[in-house]
């Protein structure tokens, strides 16, 4: 498994004045756990955004501030500017590599559905990500399920149908439907969705009528 490296500074800039970061590319963060004491760094973007398109928060990364000794670490929490989607604040964990944690691992969906291929199915997704149990060493950026068991529309993927990675337990029910695939809509299901409902103007003048007579 690849190596994710992620060099950060410490900074003493806070509150509102963290904007001036920002403006030289640096993203305010801070670095806690639950046996260390917490640090207020700052990550450069550009790096972070590519370290985080492949760690996600469930792949362990090498945090190096200023220079010291790597840490392990996972992203617990990122904030966004609503209109820039740029990152504007990031929450890191320090892990204890001889600890379990809880975490969610994202599902990757491979393979062909016959279903979907022949039959011309639509692939319903139920569950996206796992709650899992395991210890750091044992994290895996995401979890593959093969849809090629999708023969019908009668098939149905569990979780317990998945083949779970070394050292991981999964936290939610083993009976949990993932995937399934639906028949295709109709064009006269479609002609349905796509028709308006006509309001009968005359129902509504009378009812209207009605009311200011009421009052």
């Amino acid at each position: 498994m690849e190596t994710l490296v992620l060099e950060a500074q410490l900074r003493e800039i806070t509150g509102k004045k963290v904007s001036a970061l920002r403006e030289k590319g640096l993203i305010p963060a801070v670095l806690y756990g639950h046996t260390i004491q917490g640090k207020m760094i700052s990550v450069p973007n550009i790096p972070f955004t590519k370290v985080f398109k492949k760690a996600g928060e469930s792949s362990l990364i090498d945090l190096v501030i200023d220079n010291a000794p790597a840490v392990k670490v996972l992203v617990y929490d990122i904030a966004k500017d609503p209109l820039t989607e740029a990152f504007t604040h990031i929450d890191f964990y320090q892990v204890d590599m001889t600890e379990k944690l809880t975490t969610e691992i994202p599902l990757k969906f491979i393979g062909e559905s016959r279903a979907m291929k022949e039959l011309a199915g639509i692939l319903v997704k139920s569950v996206n990500e796992l709650n899992v149990r395991c210890l750091p060493g044992d994290l895996v950026h995401e979890i593959e399920v093969d849809i090629s068991a999708l023969v019908t529309f009668e098939d149905v993927i569990k979780i317990s149908h998945i083949t779970l990675p070394k050292g991981i337990e999964v936290l939610d029910n083993a009976n949990n439907v993932i995937a399934t695939v639906t028949p295709p809509i109709s064009e006269e299901d479609l002609k349905k969705l796509e028709e308006k409902p006509v309001e009968d103007i005359t129902a509504v003048k009378v009812e209207e009528k009605k009311k200011k007579e009421e009052k």
